[in-house]
C-alpha cells in the first residue's frame, strides 16, 4: 500500500493520537481567539499545527524557540517600520538582509534553538508587511500578531502535555541502548577490519548525533529528563572514545609482523566475543589476563602496545556500559561531560543567507513593479518558505513537497470555504468542515515520508480558509490568494534549485581545512571536553562526506579517506595527550617542542614531500619517553608517537596518491 494511503487509510495508534491532540490543540486555540475576537485567529490555529510535534518534550522546546524569536521578529518589525516606513524599497531590502542573516544564523546553530531564527526572520514580514501602506498601525499588528501566535503556542503544548504525553526521556533508554549496540557491533567490525566497517562506522556516527540532539528536549520533561539528558552527553563520549580506541587498536595490529600477529590471534579473538557479548563481567575477567600478557619478557614493544590498546578497549568499553546505565536508570552524573560540538561551516551558512535574500529580493521587485496587491501575500509566503528550509541542502526537494500540499490544499480549501461554510452558522459547524481535512493532513504529518506534503497542506488550507467571526465569501479574493501562495512557494523553490552547491568536491576541501583547523587547535586545546569537541566536529564531517561521496568520481572519493586518515591523527594525538595526563608527567620542554612541530606540520597540511616531516621531533620525544619509568600510561604514549607518524606518513601517502607529488 503506497505510504500516502498508508497513512489515511491505516494509521497506527501514535498516528491517531498525534491527529487528535494535534486538532484539539488547534481547536482550542481557535476557539479562544475568535471568543477573545483577536484581528486574525488563523494565526492561532496554523501555529498550533506548525509547532506541533509527536513527543512533549519537543513540543515545550519548539514552543518556547518559537515565542522567542517571535518576540525578537516582533521588536525588529517595529523597528524597520519605524526607520524605514517613508522608502518602501528601502524597507524591503533591510527585510531581504534581515532574512539572509536569520537563515545564515539557524544554519550555524546546529540546535533546536536555532528554529528562534527561522522565526525571527518570516515574523518580521508577517507583521511589517500588512502594515506597509499604514505603517502607523505596525504597534497594533505586532501585538496582534504576538497575542495570536502565543495562543496557539499555548494551546498546542497544554493539549500535548496532558492527552497522552509522550515523552522524550522515556525513548531516550531505547534509543540510547541502540546506539549502544551499534557502537560495540562498529567497534568489533573495526577491530578485525571487516569490510563493512565504513557502513557500521557511518551508522553509529548518525545515532551518537541522533540520539544527542534529542537531549536538548529531555531537558524540558522534569528532573529525570535533565538527569538522563546529561547522561546521554556522557554516552555519546563514550562511544565516541571506544570508536577512537577501536580505531587505534586496529591501527597498532596492522604495524605486527605476521608472526607476531599470529601470536596475538587468541587474544584478538577473546577481545571480539568479549565485544560480541559486553557484559560487565566477561569484559572485567577478561582486563587482567590482557595486562599481564602487555608485561611479559618474551613479546616485542609493538606486540606490548597492542595489547595494552586492547586494555584500554575493554576499559572504555565497561564506562561506556556504565553510561548507558546512567541513561536508563536516570542517575545524575558526578563530572557531567560536555556536549557534543557540531561543526559549523560559515561559507555554507553564507550561501543558504544568500538565496533566502535573493528569493526576497525578486519577488518584492515583482510586486514594486506590478503593485499586485495580493503580491504581499506571495511576498510573506516566500519568506516563510525561505526560513523554513532555505538551510538545509534538499530544501529544494522539501520545496517541491511544500508544492504538492498547496496544490491539494487549494481545491479543499474551495470546497470548505467556498461552498460548504456559507451555508453553514456557528463554531460547532466550523469545527466539523475544517476539522476532516486537518485531521487526515495532521495524520499525515506523522508519518516522515509525507510529513512536509501533509505540514503544507494543513497550513495552506487554514490559509485560504481563513477563518474569521464575521467571514466574508469572495472566489475572486480567494483565486488571488491561491495564485500568490503558489508565486511566492515557486519563487523560494527556483531560488533553492539556482543557488545550491552542486560541487561535492568544493564540500571535501572545505571539511579538509576545517579538520586541519581543528588538529592544529587540539595540540594546545585543554582536554577538558577535548573528546566531545573533537568527536562530534568529527563525527558531523564523516556523515557530510559520506552524504557526497556517491555524487563524486573516482579520484575524488578520496575525500572520505581524508576525512578518516585525519580523524586517525586527531584520535591519536588525543590519545597521545590522555597519557600523557594519566601518567602525571610534568610538561616538559620536550613536550613543548613535539607538540609546537607537530603544529607548524599541520597548518601546513598532508603532502607527498612531506611524509618524512613528522619523523626527527617523533624520533626526539621517543628518547625522552624511552628515559621515563616504565608503565602503562607511558607505554601507551610510546605508541601513540609511533601511530601519529605512521597516520602522517599514510597521509601523506594518499595525497600523492590522489594529487601527484606536488
Amino acid at each position: 500500500m503506497p505510504i500516502t494511503l498508508q497513512a489515511l487509510l491505516a494509521p497506527d495508534r501514535r498516528a491517531l493520537q498525534f491527529a487528535i491532540k494535534t486538532l484539539i490543540g488547534g481547536g482550542l486555540a481557535l476557539w479562544l481567539a475568535l471568543r477573545w475576537g483577536l484581528e486574525q485567529p488563523a494565526w492561532a490555529l496554523m501555529t498550533a499545527f506548525i509547532v506541533a510535534q509527536p513527543l512533549s518534550g519537543m513540543v515545550v522546546q519548539k514552543g518556547l524557540a518559537r515565542l522567542l524569536g517571535t518576540l525578537v521578529g516582533t521588536i525588529m518589525s517595529v523597528v524597520f517600520m519605524g526607520l524605514f516606513a517613508q522608502t518602501p524599497w528601502l524597507f524591503l531590502l533591510a527585510l531581504a538582509l534581515w532574512l539572509g542573516l536569520c537563515t545564515a544564523s539557524s544554519t550555524l546553530l546546529r540546535s533546536a534553538w536555532s528554529y528562534s531564527f527561522v522565526l525571527a526572520g518570516y515574523t518580521v514580514a508577517i507583521i511589517a508587511l500588512p502594515a506597509i501602506t499604514h505603517p502607523l498601525t505596525v504597534f497594533d499588528q505586532a501585538v496582534a500578531r504576538c497575542t495570536e501566535i502565543c495562543l496557539g503556542i499555548l494551546c498546542a503544548t497544554a493539549a500535548s502535555a496532558l492527552l497522552w504525553p509522550m515523552r522524550v526521556e522515556r525513548q531516550l533508554a531505547d534509543q540510547a541502548r541502540a546506539a549502544w549496540q551499534s557502537g560495540m557491533s562498529a567497534a568489533r567490525a573495526t577491530l578485525t577490519g571487516d569490510g563493512q566497517a565504513r557502513k557500521g562506522l557511518l551508522e553509529i556516527l548518525g545515532k551518537i548525533v541522533a540520539v544527542d540532539a534529542q537531549r536538548e528536549h529531555a531537558w524540558f520533561e522534569g528532573s529525570l529528563g535533565r538527569q538522563r539528558a546529561r547522561a546521554i552527553s556522557g554516552l555519546s563520549q563514550k562511544l565516541l572514545m571506544l570508536l577512537r580506541i577501536a580505531r587505534s587498536a586496529r591501527r597498532q595490529w596492522k604495524q605486527l609482523e605476521p608472526q607476531e600477529a599470529e601470536q596475538l590471534l587468541p587474544w584478538m579473538t577473546k577481545v571480539q566475543e568479549a565485544l560480541n557479548n559486553p557484559d560487565t563481567a566477561t569484559l572485567q575477567a577478561l582486563r587482567p589476563s590482557l595486562l599481564d600478557a602487555s608485561h611479559a619478557r618474551h613479546i616485542s614493544s609493538a606486540q606490548s602496545y597492542c595489547l595494552a590498546r586492547f586494555t584500554l578497549l575493554l576499559d572504555t568499553a565497561m564506562a561506556a556500559g556504565a553510561a548507558l546505565n546512567a541513561v536508563e536508570e536516570g542517575k545524575e552524573t558526578v563530572d557531567p561531560p560536555r556536549t557534543l560540538t557540531p561543526h559549523r561551516d560559515l561559507s555554507l551558512a553564507l550561501v543558504f543567507g544568500a538565496r533566502s535574500a535573493l528569493a526576497f529580493l525578486v519577488v518584492s521587485c515583482f510586486w514594486l513593479a506590478t503593485a499586485w496587491p495580493a503580491a504581499s501575500g506571495a511576498l510573506l509566503l516566500t519568506c516563510v518558505v525561505c526560513s523554513l528550509f532555505a538551510s538545509r541542502e534538499n530544501g529544494a526537494q522539501i520545496g517541491m513537497s511544500f508544492m504538492r500540499g498547496i496544490f491539494l490544499a487549494i481545491p479543499a480549501a474551495f470546497i470548505v470555504g467556498q461552498i460548504l461554510l456559507p451555508q453553514w452558522s456557528g463554531f460547532a459547524l466550523l469545527c466539523m468542515g475544517m476539522g476532516v481535512p486537518l485531521f487526515l493532513g495532521a495524520l499525515g504529518m506523522a508519518k516522515p515520508q509525507i510529513g512536509a506534503t501533509a505540514t503544507s497542506f494543513c497550513l495552506h488550507f487554514i490559509v485560504l480558509v481563513s477563518p474569521l467571526n464575521a467571514m466574508k465569501f469572495d472566489v475572486a479574493t480567494f483565486l488571488n490568494s491561491a495564485q500568490s501562495i503558489v508565486i511566492g512557494v515557486g519563487a523560494a523553490v527556483l531560488a533553492f534549485h539556482l543557488l545550491i552547491l552542486r560541487n561535492p568536491a568544493w564540500h571535501g576541501r572545505r571539511l579538509l581545512a576545517a579538520t586541519l583547523h581543528d588538529l592544529v587547535r587540539l595540540t594546545r586545546r585543554n582536554l577538558r571536553g577535548a573528546e566531545s569537541w573533537f568527536g562530534g566536529r568529527m563525527a558531523d564531517r564523516l556523515l557530510q562526506l559520506a552524504r557526497h561521496y556517491p555524487e563524486l568520481p573516482e579520484p575524488a572519493r578520496s575525500r572520505w579517506d581524508d576525512g578518516l586518515l585525519g580523524l586517525d591523527i586527531g584520535d591519536e594525538l588525543l590519545h597521545l595527550r590522555l597519557s600523557l595526563a594519566v601518567a602525571q608527567l610534568p610538561v616538559s620542554a620536550p613536550q613543548r617542542r613535539y607538540l609546537e612541530q607537530l603544529e607548524k606540520i599541520l597548518i601546513k597540511g598532508p603532502a607527498g614531500n612531506r611524509a618524512e616531516a613528522l619523523a626527527p621531533p617523533s624520533e626526539e620525544f621517543l628518547k625522552t619517553l624511552y628515559a621515563l619509568p616504565p608503565s602503562d600510561a607511558v607505554k601507551l604514549a610510546q605508541g601513540a608517537v609511533l601511530q601519529l607518524q605512521s597516520s602522517w606518513r599514510a597521509w601523506c601517502r594518499q595525497q600523492e596518491q590522489s594529487h601527484g607529488l606536488a
